[in-house]
């Protein structure tokens, strides 16, 4: 049986801000908390991180593939957890399923599971470590404008995202 840990990137300090790096950023403010995606890939291990020019306050983007309303592009997500701005395909009517594609292998991003808000949306899967671990990925919605996304780290849910926006 192989070790499902991690152990070249493991530390432990007590802190769970240190223990996400290098996957995800956590800025500790005075008034706020701050998630940044740092690394991300798609189901085959490619990376989603950078692979444009497109940054949100100095961050490069994470980018997909997506197809929705008969329309196929890219999309490019502020890495910044909590943050809807986006750039690329992004004129898509509100409430449309998407398809969401690693823009890199062409290959579907995995379904985790529903969101349990009765939208009927789903959860697919942006890993944040290289070993496509469950355990370490950031959840994104699969509907547009459907602002709902997780980021979960050594399969503990760091942070949770849930707004409505017009």
């Amino acid at each position: 049986m192989s070790d499902p840990v991690d152990r070249r990137n493991l530390r432990i300090t007590g802190r769970h801000a240190a223990v996400a790096a290098p996957s995800v950023d956590i800025q500790d403010t005075t008034s706020d908390v701050v998630i940044v995606v740092t690394q991300a890939y798609g189901p085959r291990g490619d990376n989603l991180v950078g692979i444009s020019d497109v940054t949100f306050d100095g961050n490069p983007a994470v980018t997909l593939k997506i197809r929705a309303d008969g329309k196929e592009g890219l999309i490019h997500l502020s890495p910044i957890h909590g943050d809807s701005r986006k750039a690329g395909m992004i004129d898509i009517p509100i409430g449309t399923r998407c398809e969401l594609f690693c823009p890199v292998s062409g290959q579907p991003l995995d379904v985790v599971g529903e969101v349990e808000d009765g939208s009927g949306a789903r959860y697919y899967a942006i890993y944040l470590t290289p070993q496509l671990s469950h355990g370490s990925m950031v959840q994104v919605s699969d509907v547009w404008g459907h602002y709902h996304s997780r980021i979960v780290d050594d399969f503990e849910l760091i942070s949770a995202w849930a707004a409505h926006h017009e």
